[in-house]
């Protein structure tokens, strides 16, 4: 939106610059992109009056002229086709500056001597070309400087509204903006009712009232169509960046430039009958201003008469119907279009015009009566011509109703930051023209129509806030209180667990929680799943039960594609109905991990061995290490459905069952499509991620005494157990327990095994003698005897 700061400061006169003014402007949201002179730089060119004017005797498309510029009469030679006698002029006489510091100087043309230069407006930087020299109004006082005379000195101040600002597409919303940045009166031009001097009406059938709930439309009888636009209008315009074209659009663009609403005239002769305001048949066409042939779709509201489309509503009007050099009677058309209903016709034919930017973003619906009757002013005072009676349709149902939106004083503050006083925030709503009330802590603004953008309590805060200044807002540094997580020592981060199995050459993967209910079978049957309703496919339709089924098509598929090593761990949820849980369904963390192939990849200097259940085991062994209480974790031969018999083993802590592990049952790699031996594990995360906090303890600063025994025990005894038992019976003295050699052939019994432990005694007062070491060994090898049958090895 361009618009010149003189024409703005006739509505609202603010004691500030222009560079303020434009400041001030864009501080206010509506960002301005330039600020340029409506002329270039110039000086000594006054009004003058062409006293004489006759040929050139050497020179057929020259002129010579004497020309009154006020204090004396002097001599030019022009070449412009429009210089005659009589006719007011913009004279540069000797001595004057034009723009590209162009100096006027005395001259002969052709031997006839000249003592100045008749300017055209490009010559003056007012245009960048010009057919002839400028002609002034004839009531133009000689010798006044132009400059002053046309008000120059005066720029043009160019704003990128943001789309919400459809209310600021005018002189009349730039003037409120301001006026209420200023907190002075806005002087609204005088809008009169122009009272019928004629009959003559037009009837207007509304047929599409949600699109158009309003149009109006007023005859005017012979005009002049040929009349000339006044210089004042025309530079208005043209500072605004709108070229004159002819009387009638002149004034149309006037209004829309003044007041911000689109208007469009017809020729009165080319209607047949009534004015339509209906949505357009399929392919119906339409020939534009511009000579182009369109095809309309019934989604594109047209202006028709009883026979024919004449214009695309609040965009682009007809050819046919559209006012010429011959139009005697004309249609004045003001009317209030739906955004929505225009919102993308432009476009979609490859247009964009002031009235479809101006519609697209909404303009004021209760605007179309003064429209009209300043636009039928204008034309009266310029083309001439009698009005009629203004003839309105109307959809009252479908006009935009007031809005109520409510502020509350503790979201106001909290979201700008700080506290304006109750009375400013309530003045601020009422000069941006909102009705408002206070009750409670809470405002109530009752909208006006054209604020299309305030509808919810953020709106209000924003127009309080650019209102206030953003730039009187205070910059408070952010309050930064550090305060320390809560985090319990003993929980462990499950990223630990995943570091560790990648540091033992595992990927993570990440596996879907919905499987293959076949898959899902083989290793869980006869157990309850959860079917989901609507499931991606088939293949996909039940929960999994465990990780192992993601995991272990994982595998296949890497098979397939010639790995023959994988090492695979996911950390995930499995899904078990439970009718005690919530939803029916209990959610489990798990850490699960498939290994298949070699125990490590080729190398020259390893030997080739593929995985055992060991391998499996001992990743387990070392996720459970990280808890610092791996001896709280007691394995134990188990036996599943999905796991080989005796290479399986189940983990309990205490009573608790912790997880599994244990090598792919043989029949389920043939089902399954798994190529050579497969380990799995899964442990439930709630049981692992606890861990023991250590003790600090002196270090004893005395020498420390190792024996070894050998016991032998039947082959069914855990070796665990053994370690268990002599943990319980050993006093204080024993600080270390390690079971260091495992024994069965020649010399032991079949039947039996030789176990080797070595037990580390230390005090931390006193080095230990000989009789309190056997003491501690008697009472071990005692309890072995006695609880668990065994005896010391000879």
């Amino acid at each position: 939106m361009k618009f010149s700061e003189s024409w703005l400061r006739e509505w609202v006169n603010p004691a500030i610059s222009s560079d303020e003014l434009a400041h001030q402007i864009t501080m206010a949201g509506l960002e301005v992109d330039g600020v340029d002179p409506v002329a270039g730089e110039f000086t000594n060119v006054v009004v003058g009056e062409v006293v004489e004017c006759g040929q050139h005797p050497d020179a057929d498309k020259l002129q010579v002229t004497k020309v009154n510029v006020g204090n004396e009469v002097v001599d030019i030679v022009c070449g412009a086709k429009n210089c005659r006698l009589g006719l007011k002029v913009a004279v540069a006489k000797v001595g004057a500056v034009l723009p590209g510091n162009f100096k006027i100087k005395k001259a002969k043309l052709r031997g006839v001597p000249s003592h100045g230069m008749l300017c055209s407006e490009s010559e003056i930087g007012l245009a960048e070309s010009s057919d002839g020299i400028l002609e002034l109004p004839v009531d133009a006082p000689i010798g006044t400087c132009i400059r002053e005379y046309l008000k120059l000195n005066d720029v043009t101040i160019d704003v990128d509204l943001t789309a919400n600002r459809g209310d600021c597409l005018g002189i009349k919303g730039i003037a409120r903006e301001v006026g209420v940045l200023n907190n002075i009166a806005v002087t609204e031009v005088e809008i009169t009712e122009q009272a019928a001097t004629i009959t003559d009406a037009i009837d207007v059938n509304i047929v599409a009232g949600q699109a158009c709930p309003r149009y109006l439309a007023r005859v005017i009888k012979n005009i002049d169509a040929q009349a000339v636009t006044p210089l004042w209008m025309v530079e208005k315009l043209r500072r605004c960046g709108v070229r004159a074209i002819d009387p009638v659009v002149d004034v149309t663009n006037f209004v829309l430039l003044e007041l911000g609403h689109p208007m469009h005239a017809f020729d009165l002769a080319k209607i047949d009958g009534a004015i339509n305001v209906r949505f357009a048949d399929e392919n119906e066409e339409l020939t534009l201003l511009d000579g182009v042939d369109v095809k309309l779709s019934k989604e594109t509201l047209v202006i028709a008469d009883n026979s024919k489309a004449l214009a695309m509503a609040g965009i682009f009007g007809g050819q046919d119907s559209g006012v010429t050099e011959t139009t005697t009677d004309i249609l004045l058309e003001s009317a209030f279009f739906a955004p929505l209903a225009i919102l993308g016709k432009a476009r979609q034919y490859g247009l964009h015009t002031d009235a479809s930017h101006r519609y697209e973003r909404g303009v004021d619906p209760q605007l179309q009566r003064q429209a009209i009757e300043r636009a039928t002013a204008l034309l009266l005072d310029i083309v001439g011509g009698e009005a009629g009676p203004v003839v309105e349709g109307i959809s009252e149902e479908h006009i935009p109703a007031p809005r109520a939106v409510t502020l509350r004083r503790k979201k106001l503050d909290s979201r700008i930051g700080i506290h304006i006083e109750t009375e400013q925030v309530t003045e601020i709503l009422t000069r941006l023209g909102l009705t408002v009330e206070f009750n409670d802590d809470v405002w109530t603004a009752t909208v006006p129509a054209y604020r299309f953008d305030i509808s919810i309590e953020e709106d209000l805060t924003e127009e309080v806030a650019r209102v206030y200044g953003y730039n009187n807002i205070p910059n408070v540094s952010p309050t930064a209180k550090l305060k320390m997580r809560s985090h319990k020592e003993a929980k462990l981060n499950i990223a630990k667990f995943r570091n560790t199995l990648v540091t033992r050459g595992y990927q993570e993967a990440i596996t879907y929680s919905f499987v293959d209910p076949k898959v899902q079978s083989l290793l869980h049957p006869e157990e309850e799943v959860m079917t989901l309703p609507h499931p991606i496919s088939s293949e996909m339709s039940v929960m999994r039960l465990s990780l192992w089924t993601g995991l272990i098509q994982s595998v296949v598929n890497n098979q397939n594609r010639q790995q023959s090593r994988v090492r695979l761990f996911e950390c995930g949820l499995r899904f078990v109905p439970d009718s005690n849980a919530e939803n029916g369904v209990r959610q489990q963390a798990m850490i699960s991990g498939v290994i298949t192939g070699l125990k490590t990849g080729e190398h020259w200097n390893l030997e080739k061995a593929a995985v055992d259940f060991f391998d499996a085991k001992g990743d387990v062994e070392a996720l459970l290490a990280l808890t610092a209480n791996a001896n709280a974790y007691e394995f134990k031969a188990a036996d599943i459905p999905a796991l080989h018999p005796g290479q399986t083993a189940a983990i309990y802590r205490g009573e608790v069952l912790v997880g599994y592990v244990g090598t792919i049952h043989p029949e389920l790699e043939r089902k399954l499509g798994l190529n050579g031996r497969t380990l799995a594990f899964e442990l439930l995360q709630s049981e692992i991620l606890q861990q023991k906090i250590p003790q600090a303890s002196a270090i004893s600063k005395f020498p420390a005494n190792r024996r070894d025994i050998a016991v032998v025990v039947k082959n069914e005894i855990n070796a665990k157990k053994v370690l268990q038992l002599i943990e319980k019976v050993g006093t204080n003295h024993l600080v270390s327990l390690e079971l260091f050699d495992v024994y069965q052939g020649k010399g032991i019994e079949p039947g039996f095994k030789s176990l080797a432990i070595a037990l580390t005694l230390q005090d931390n007062e006193r080095t230990l003698e000989d009789k309190d070491i056997s003491e501690v060994v008697n009472t071990v090898v005692d309890a072995l005897k006695s609880e668990l049958d065994a005896s010391l090895r000879d």
